[in-house]
């Protein structure tokens, strides 16, 4: 499973254990702390807002050419933006000098650091293992706007982007120029649009509506796809090598930066 749907909010898997983790912490601290002194929640929580402002921070700076002309774009997080591992030794720093400085919430702080940590990684190591054995571009057949049966199978070959959308959903259609653009720029990748749930004509006037011109535009009327992967929201990017391997995922609304990230794993490292 790739997502996991919470209301109308859509998480990728990993942020849902992310939230998991971080409310075991919570629970955790709270009820190791003996004492209003001792309390660690407020603390927890600061580290988290650190943790955050640090991976944006970073991340806009590593991409910071993919933002000219975009410059709200730079406080929009729902492109996914952040680099993890600043953050968490941005969020480590913030934790280890309240550790120094109080030493009255150290016993708090570990109970909940610990709990956190090994619920998150235990599920997390899990779900690792599940999905390790559904990396591969999934057998699932679909249609061309001309009607013709096409399966997946087939574009394989070439690293592969595969957008899944639908017209009614607003990040799909922002995002939409964003792949557009990489679609024209990038001849070595193929990039495949798999609409979810609707009909041809739908389709074709959206597309004529917003002067999209997208090569490789697929229908799945039956979200066959969608479900196969375990996608429970859009839009939803699988970005799969050239042996149709899924190296990344993006729940959610791209971004300039954020796909020019996700591409990289096409780069040739030499």
């Amino acid at each position: 499973m790739l997502s996991a749907a919470i209301g109308p909010l859509a998480l990728s898997m990993n942020q849902l254990l992310a939230l998991v983790g971080l409310g075991v912490a919570l629970a955790a601290g709270a009820f190791a702390a003996r004492t209003p002194e001792q309390r660690v929640n407020h603390l927890l929580m600061d580290a988290v807002l650190v943790g955050l402002v640090v991976a944006r921070v970073v991340f806009v700076i590593r991409y910071f050419p993919q933002y000219q002309g975009d410059w709200v774009g730079v406080v929009d997080i729902r492109d996914g933006g952040f680099m993890v591992v600043p953050g968490l030794l941005a969020a480590g720093v913030f934790l280890m000098w309240w550790f120094w400085k109080v030493p009255s919430r150290r016993r708090s702080l570990c109970v909940a650091l610990l709990s956190g940590t090994l619920v998150w990684g235990t599920a997390a190591g899990s779900l690792s293992l599940i999905e390790a054995t559904s990396r591969q571009l999934p057998d699932v057949q679909v249609e061309t706007l001309e009607g013709a049966a096409a399966g997946l199978d087939a574009y394989r070959g070439e690293p592969m982007v595969v957008n899944l959308w639908a017209t009614w959903c607003p990040p799909c259609r922002r995002e939409m120029p964003v792949l557009e653009e990489a679609q024209q720029r990038r001849d070595q990748v193929q990039f495949l649009f798999v609409n979810q749930g609707e009909g041809n004509r739908t389709i074709r006037k959206y597309l004529e509506t917003e002067g999209l011109n997208l090569d490789n535009v697929l229908l799945d009327q039956h979200r066959a796809l969608g479900q196969t992967v375990g996608s429970a929201g859009l839009p939803t990017t699988l970005f799969y090598d050239a042996d149709g391997r899924l190296v990344d995922v993006h729940t959610g609304e791209l971004s300039r930066a954020s796909l020019h990230r996700a591409l990289e794993h096409f780069e040739d490292p030499q």
